[in-house]
């Protein structure tokens, strides 16, 4: 019986497989990792993914507290929003707990524990330059009443 040439092509080819995969065989059996240090790394990452799962919901409770919101706007005199004023929010009875500065379009927002309480904001003008032909003066303190976890809105209208 005679063999063709394309039946001994692929008798080589396919013995040239074999002969790869016979190599990578003998080489991954001697770089072999030892159980011992297998067992360690599962170890390790099962210990490095319960952290982070306990810390992610610590954050995730943090951040599910509730909170009530006072957010307002800086109106100048003719009913322009003013920038980089300081406004100052203390709860009612209590010395100035948290100051912030109205943004581009005179807006802030803070946010304060929910639950009922008063809250007196003002603005301070102690140190801001207005534009030369502006000439302000701080408005009326106003008191928000908060209830529960809300969102309240003001207007600070300077003078």
């Amino acid at each position: 019986m005679r063999i063709t040439k394309t039946k001994r092509k692929k008798r080589r080819q396919r013995t040239a497989t074999t002969h790869s995969q016979k190599t990578l065989l003998k080489m991954s059996a001697s770089h072999r990792i030892p159980q011992s240090l297998t067992l360690l790394v599962i170890v390790a990452a099962a210990v490095c993914l319960f952290t982070l799962n306990a810390a992610s919901q610590n954050a995730r409770q943090h951040s599910e507290a509730p909170y009530a919101l006072i957010f307002g706007t800086v109106w100048s005199p003719d009913g322009r929003p003013v920038y980089g004023v300081k406004v100052k929010i203390r709860a009612a009875g209590k010395r100035a707990h948290w100051e912030l500065y109205s943004d581009h379009r005179g807006e802030f927002a803070q946010r304060v524990a929910a639950g009922k309480q008063d809250y007196l904001v003002t603005a301070d003008l102690k140190g801001y330059k207005p534009s030369a032909d502006m000439h302000l003066q701080g408005g009326a303190e106003v008191t928000v009443h908060i209830e529960n976890d809300e969102r309240a809105d003001i207007g600070l209208h300077l003078k």
